[in-house]
């Protein structure tokens, strides 16, 4: 775990499905359950919570969070934190808050100690997209950003893969659990 020696703010959303409609009495479940650190609104069918945490690490700050939500009494299931993976050139210009050349000089070498991450898809048309973990794990080792800014991203990709699998179990076990043995996955609790 990657704690720091004091607690710091953390700003995420949650991605929640079993809301249709935020009533007052779910707005104050949710503050009862622990909830109070965000703002609730209903987006494309799913209710979303954006907190502004305190917390020790980026890793606790979710995890808490996530058991605030369930624990509310509501039937609701946490679908993910919101925040994309893929990446675009543009993207990740954005996120490090340089500019869209330089990261083009980054991708082809020109810039940089080179090796930049590959794309992971789209690869055969003109809008490829990186993985932000990949990317950001590179600029962190050639100190472009913090390494607390890749640990991070680390930390939400594993938390949504895990989310996604309960998902894919939830909806059908049998395939998952398939699948899991013909990838020699190791799933322990696939069923």
């Amino acid at each position: 775990m990657n704690q720091t020696t004091c607690p710091q703010e953390y700003d995420f959303a949650l991605v929640i499905d079993g809301v249709s409609d935020l009533t007052p009495e779910i707005e104050d479940a949710l503050f009862e359950a622990g909830c109070n650190d965000a703002t609730f609104s209903i987006r494309y069918g799913h209710l979303f919570a954006e907190f502004s945490r305190t917390s020790m690490s980026v890793e606790e700050a979710i995890f808490s969070a996530i058991e605030d939500v369930r624990k509310t009494g509501i039937k609701v299931s946490v679908v993910c934190v919101d925040q994309c993976n893929l990446v675009t050139q543009s993207d990740i210009a954005r996120r490090i808050k340089r500019s869209r050349q330089l990261v083009s000089q980054y991708i082809s070498g020109e810039r940089g100690p080179g090796n930049f991450p590959p794309p992971e898809c789209h690869l055969g048309d003109n809008a490829p997209l990186w993985g932000w973990c990949d990317v950001s794990h590179w600029l962190a080792e050639n100190n472009i950003i913090r390494r607390e800014e890749s640990w991070n991203a680390e930390v939400v990709a594993g938390i949504n893969n895990v989310l996604e699998m309960a998902r894919q179990i939830e909806r059908n076990p049998d395939l998952v659990r398939v699948i899991a043995e013909r990838m020699k996955s190791p799933c322990g609790n696939c069923p």
